[in-house]
């Protein structure tokens, strides 16, 4: 089948370079230059773990190719995949305008039947008016050529985005016509050969799942979070009570890990635009508001135990800090909790040099040269009073603590990520702070 995908961003690449590995002939369509030359040098513009071998081995096939012309875009695919940004406005809400765009250029341009297929997250609703914008352009050209609008929302962990994609759980399709079910079931054969994962619903059903998905992570992460901070305080230790809990089959162990906050493109983003949908439809979600609150409120956790242990004014106080990205395995830093702890520890008067397996040039665009940066996790605590952990890399969980305990002035680490047993570092003498843990 001939596919034209609309974004090169990590949905849009990492659908674009699957559906190609299934056998499809794909045309990934992205106005930003810079990114379509990265992609045509055999590069790749962003950083997901197995996604450069794929995008090499179809474009060396043939199946893959990449192009800035709408126009050539449009006529290629029968299936038009729409996976651009839809970054928060000012009032929370999804900008649609990328989204509304490329429908208009659909509708601009088309001359054949087209299956418009909705893969950004986008609010309830979104669909109608993707078909709206899509109707205008025909009337315009007085032309009544058929086509069809799916949701298929997207569920694609980063960092493990191409794994999600060829082995998904679900596969959510929201359709209004025969036809679209047809197609979609057709490209999504070759991922569900083991038993059937598709789910088809109503395209408002379809929209909403995908935003209800999201929400109740964030939910059970920023509950955990306050759990973990009472914790705490009742001299509890959040770890025993994960598996205790996470033992109950109705609750299970994932999302329970407490930490100093959740951050990156989706969940952050996704909160807001649920509230505000509720709100212009006159709910008010109370749960989900808290949960925005407790993740922001969490953010500052670290920094709050960093003061308390060297005072407010941190003038002539240096921090090592591990973890830039907002989680493992990718160098996305959107709503990073690590920029949230930089920033407050710079406005102390605190210096800070930071390491990042892979997200250091992202931090140099993002933070410039307002902190230091190390080529390795040991050289980051080089001259540091204390250590500070934010994301959970696979390289963090074993450290040397004689050398830790050598080398920070204070011999303390405060970690956001819970990833040592309390009593490890204190066989070196260090002192550990962590979230929720019985010390």
């Amino acid at each position: 089948m001939k596919i034209s995908v609309v974004g090169t961003g990590y949905v849009g690449l990492v659908t674009g370079a699957c559906l190609a590995d299934a056998g499809n002939d794909v045309l990934c369509l992205d106005l930003d230059e810079s990114k379509i030359k990265i992609l045509k040098d055999g590069g790749i513009p962003i950083h997901e773990p197995g996604l450069l071998d794929i995008v090499r081995k179809n474009v060396a096939a043939g199946r893959l190719r990449f192009t800035t012309s709408v126009e050539e875009s449009v006529a290629f695919g029968l299936v038009q995949f729409i996976a651009v940004g839809t970054p928060p406005d000012e009032d929370g809400s999804a900008d649609l305008k990328y989204v509304l765009a490329a429908a208009r250029n659909i509708g601009r341009h088309m001359t054949s039947e087209k299956v418009v297929v909705d893969k950004s997250t986008v609010p309830v609703g979104t669909a109608d008016k993707v078909r709206a914008a899509i109707a205008d352009e025909l009337a315009q050209r007085k032309s009544d050529l058929p086509f069809h609008v799916v949701s298929n929302p997207e569920f694609l962990k980063e960092g493990a985005a191409v794994e999600d994609f060829q082995r998904p759980d679900r596969i959510v399709v929201g359709v209004d016509s025969a036809r679209a079910i047809d197609v979609m079931r057709q490209i999504y054969a070759p991922f569900q050969r083991n038993h059937d994962k598709l789910m088809v619903m109503d395209v408002r059903s379809a929209e909403l799942t995908k935003y209800a998905a999201n929400a109740m992570l964030a939910t059970r992460i920023s509950f955990m979070n306050e759990l973990a901070n009472l914790a705490e305080t009742l001299g509890a230790d959040i770890e025993q009570v994960r598996m205790g809990i996470g033992s109950d089959s109705r609750i299970g162990y994932s999302f329970l890990y407490a930490g100093c906050g959740y951050g990156g493109s989706c969940f952050p983003k996704d909160v807001k635009a649920l509230i505000k949908t509720a709100s212009e439809n006159g709910h008010t979600l109370q749960v989900l508001t808290a949960v925005e609150d407790a993740n922001e409120a969490q953010k500052s956790v670290l920094v709050n135990k960093i003061t308390t242990a060297f005072g407010k004014d941190l003038k002539g106080k240096r921090f090592a800090l591990w973890g830039l990205a907002f989680k493992p395995n990718t160098d996305d830093m959107r709503e990073a909790p690590s920029r949230v702890i930089i920033d407050a520890l710079l406005a102390r008067g605190a210096t800070v040099c930071a390491y990042d397996p892979v997200a250091i040039d992202e931090a140099k665009r993002v933070l410039g040269a307002s902190i230091d940066y190390a080529n390795r996790a040991v050289d980051a605590i080089e001259g540091a009073d204390a250590l500070v952990i934010v994301t959970e890399w696979k390289e963090f969980r074993s450290p040397s603590f004689d050398l830790l305990a050598e080398k920070l002035k204070t011999k303390r680490i405060f970690d956001g990520r819970n990833l040592y047993d309390p009593a490890m570092p204190a066989q070196y003498g260090i002192i550990y702070e962590a979230i929720g843990r019985k010390i």
